[in-house]
């Protein structure tokens, strides 16, 4: 099979077209063909052989995908040749999505939202978990508020329709320009609770325009805001974090308020080899999709599987240049 191969940590020249074995398949696995990949930005911290790369199992990168099925393993339920599918595969697929073909485990697989394009279901798996955990796990009530920080990318797209589809309105997020802005607002969010990351007076332009401290903050940017975050969050309140990138002094504020830190970690139940509920949740998200529910990701096509589609859509993530939308390749 056709795949995009990482040669060694470093830049993008790093990455080249081989032809490779096909994977074979175990008793519990799915052999897949790819028909479309999404990019995720711990792809290139794998690539230059950041902390993520510890997870790697294969120098082929890519960790969720929409495809075909094409053979099944004798102790695989649920499932049938030809079912059109979406997985996170994580770290345990027979090798990474920028590939024809992946083998992997049923327990991750779901069906793909009915009527949904390959390269917008795609782009659902990774972020679509992260998000659902997170929402899961803060089991906000109607009457709560919360402060996102980063509403507009990936994740926090899909954070925010399964609050508003679960009546949490009190809900306000940044924005560094007026495309990140216009992408919130047409999800439904007020003008006047999109507030620009970048102000000297934000921690106060927060706490103005939620009449308060807030009952929840998810953090999606890291860096300087998340001390921000914590300056806003009301005692014992919740902290969401989905980055690992807090401070040392938003980490001192947060324990001397006493606040509930969630560590959101996608990855964090394969590592226990705890597999079954990524499948489950995965098919809810996507049986949310198929019934209107919540809409799927807006997507942008970098191109088909080559080199160069590899390369431009890890420039992009590097860069922070998605506008709101998960980058995918056409397999």
């Amino acid at each position: 099979m056709k795949a995009i191969v990482l040669n060694g940590f470093g830049d993008v020249s790093n990455f080249t077209f081989d032809e490779v074995d096909r994977p074979s398949f175990q008793e519990d696995q799915l052999l897949i063909r790819i028909k479309a990949t999404a990019f995720n930005p711990i792809d290139y911290q794998m690539r230059l052989g950041w902390r993520e790369s510890r997870l790697m199992t294969s120098p082929i990168l890519g960790r969720e995908f929409s495809g075909v099925v094409e053979a099944i393993g004798k102790a695989v339920t649920g499932f049938s040749v030809g079912d059109e599918v979406i997985a996170a595969s994580g770290s345990r697929g027979s090798n990474g999505t920028y590939a024809e073909y992946i083998a992997v485990t049923s327990k991750v697989v779901a069906h793909k939202p009915v009527g949904l394009s390959f390269e917008a279901a795609a782009a659902i798996p990774s972020s679509g978990l992260t998000a659902f955990q997170a929402f899961r796990r803060m089991g906000m009530k109607a009457s709560d508020s919360v402060f996102i920080a980063g509403g507009s990318g990936a994740v926090g797209r899909f954070l925010i329709k399964l609050l508003f589809a679960d009546g949490v309105r009190k809900l306000v997020s940044t924005a560094g320009s007026e495309q990140s802005a216009g992408v919130l607002q047409a999800m439904g969010l007020e003008a006047s609770c999109i507030l620009d990351y970048r102000s000297d007076r934000l921690a106060e332009q927060l706490l103005a325009v939620n009449k308060g401290e807030f009952d929840f903050v998810v953090d999606l940017a890291g860096g300087q805001i998340t001390e921000t975050a914590a300056e806003v969050l009301k005692t014992n309140g919740t902290y969401v974090d989905i980055t690992f990138l807090g401070t040392q002094r938003s980490r001192e504020i947060l324990f001397d308020r006493g606040d509930v830190v969630l560590n959101i970690s996608n990855y964090a139940y394969m590592l226990k080899n705890e597999l079954g509920g990524y499948g489950e949740a995965l098919q809810e998200i996507s049986d949310r999709i198929s019934s209107g529910g919540i809409a799927a990701p807006e997507v942008h096509v970098v191109g088909g599987l080559g080199v160069g589609t590899v390369q431009e859509a890890h420039r992009l993530m590097e860069s922070g240049a998605l506008n709101g939308k998960k980058l995918v390749m056409r397999v």
